[in-house]
């Protein structure tokens, strides 16, 4: 229902504010902010973006929770679709939604609504589910099994290095 009433609702929005505005500043003027909104919202969305992808590669390298770079990146992305459709009321939205901030209080909202079940980086062995990495709870029972082969020093390989290795 909520979604029904937006598609409804935004459309009627956006036919409102092109009335007013072009009544009040005329057409070219009108269609000048438009185009210039998507511009500057493509450079800006492009760039927050950017920094929002370097986050997320962050938060993997250092083994910890994407949850919230990814809801950056999504709020972003979302952003940059509100900044290309023609109109005022998107454009408010979209360029909220590119400032931290706004984010962060969205964040804060949805976390308060959503409630998160389980969450596990990665397959550490044995069933699928059984064990859910994180880094803070790591124990000495913690080892990583393998198999060796010794290799005798004295002998020499028959072939030289293959490229795919410094030596």
């Amino acid at each position: 229902m909520w979604l029904f009433l937006a598609f409804l609702a935004v459309p009627l929005i956006e036919i409102a504010l092109f009335i007013q505005v072009g009544g009040a500043i005329g057409l070219m003027p009108t269609l000048a902010i438009v185009i210039l909104t998507a511009i500057a919202g493509t450079w800006l969305v492009r760039n927050q973006g950017a920094m929002a992808m370097g986050n997320l590669r962050r938060s993997f390298s250092e083994l910890n929770d994407p949850t919230e770079p990814l809801a950056h990146g999504a709020m972003i992305l979302i952003a940059g679709a509100l900044l290309l459709t023609p109109g005022f009321f998107t454009d408010a939205v979209g360029f909220s939604l590119l400032m931290p901030p706004v984010r962060v209080a969205v964040m804060s909202y949805a976390r308060k609504r959503i409630k998160v079940q389980k969450f596990s980086m990665g397959h550490m062995g044995g069933q699928a589910g059984q064990h859910s990495y994180d880094p803070r709870r790591e124990t000495a029972d913690d080892v990583i099994d393998g198999d060796f082969a010794e290799v005798d020093p004295d002998k020499k390989p028959t072939h030289g290095p293959s490229g795919w290795t410094k030596h």
